[in-house]
């Protein structure tokens, strides 16, 4: 039966409590030491904004806390994996447990529960939690730490070509037919590529087609001439909603389903998706990063503790886990190159090292 791959409930449920109890631990601490790097090297730009203070601090703390929460828990399962079965091999309780006729996997079993659910709760973290706090954490930094509309799909400093004329917002709010710029320019280009007319607005709302700017205002560069223009006038009509999310989509502050939409625009307006496409599908294997690590720092645990190899042991297995986001890193990047298929780019490293986690095991003890 499927239950009998597990050890006794007893020890299971202990087992998996000191595992737990590890990870939580040193995921803390991994956040704890680089919130306080971060935020030293962050606080004088929120400071040096006008009107910020002890609040803007703390709200910086609580924008980058779940960010580093996601980015290390893979980590801190890896560490706490080896941290775990090194314990148990140097207290001979390894050796107990196989005496007792429990083969190696039995004995990580706990340990893949655990991951398994931590990779689960990362998952529902990172579309909850983690996008959101980027998006709002990325719109901040883009203003330099200033007043940002109350918005939670603010994207700021967009850039979009018209022809040969450029047009700029300061901030871009909704989607579609619904999609508001504020602070938006638009720069006249010559036959010599050069700035001739800068329009600017403080409102831009899409008129089918193009833009229209409320208030808008003529700077003429030649003349340095500035006219104001009256009414509502329309500019701008080479730009479509699609450039905004073509220019300004950022798979780590979007949700599985929020890219989903994103990636289906962005092909409608004839671009390419590739990067996209490999972090859609990075979304489902990056959680699962962590239901390998027990795998991989599996080497720590056995063999004996008094051959005096256990510390080789457990660098072992830290270099088979580091080893494993290089290559992820490595991979994700190949396929933004278009050297890898989206699926590959997000899928390989976790298969490779997941039949090198095998092996190891299988080599070492099995």
């Amino acid at each position: 039966m499927l239950l009998d791959f597990f050890p006794s409930r007893t020890m299971m449920l202990a087992i998996a409590r000191m595992f737990a109890v590890r990870i939580v631990v040193i995921l803390l601490m991994l956040v704890l030491v680089l919130q306080m790097l971060n935020l030293l090297s962050e606080s004088g730009h929120i400071l040096a904004a006008k009107g910020n203070g002890q609040l803007e601090l703390l709200r910086f703390v609580s924008l980058r806390a779940p960010q580093l929460l996601s980015r290390f828990l893979p980590y801190s399962v890896l560490l706490a994996t080896i941290f775990t079965l090194a314990t148990l091999n140097q207290n001979s309780e390894v050796i107990a447990m196989k005496a007792a006729g429990m083969s190696a996997h039995q004995i990580l079993a706990p340990l893949f529960l655990v991951a398994m659910i931590t990779s689960v709760v990362t998952f529902a973290f990172n579309e909850r939690v983690t996008v959101r706090a980027t998006a709002t954490l990325k719109a901040w930094q883009d203003v330099d730490y200033g007043p940002v509309p109350p918005d939670s799909d603010v994207k700021s400093n967009v850039w979009m070509q018209d022809g040969t004329n450029i047009l700029f917002a300061r901030t871009v709010t909704g989607r579609g037919d619904e999609t508001v710029m504020r602070d938006v320019s638009w720069y006249r280009r010559n036959a010599s590529g050069m700035v001739s007319e800068i329009v600017h607005g403080t409102v831009a709302r899409y008129a089918h087609p193009g833009w229209r700017l409320e208030h808008p205002t003529s700077f003429d560069v030649q003349s340095l001439r500035t006219t104001p223009l009256g009414d509502a006038r329309v500019f701008a009509t080479g730009v479509e909603p699609a450039q905004v999310i073509v220019r300004k989509t950022n798979a780590e502050a979007e949700s599985l389903w929020r890219l989903t939409d994103s990636i289906r625009a962005i092909r409608a307006a004839g671009y390419r998706t590739g990067e996209l496409d490999g972090r859609w599908w990075h979304k489902l294997s990056g959680p699962l990063s962590a239901l390998l690590m027990p795998l991989l720092g599996a080497v720590a645990g056995f063999g004996l503790a008094r051959s005096g190899k256990l510390f080789v042991r457990a660098v072992i297995g830290m270099a088979l886990g580091f080893a494993y986001f290089v290559v992820d890193n490595a991979a994700l990047a190949m396929g933004n190159f278009g050297a890898y298929t989206p699926f590959l780019a997000a899928w390989s490293p976790f298969l490779l090292f997941l039949l090198i986690g095998e092996a190891v095991l299988i080599r070492t003890e099995e």
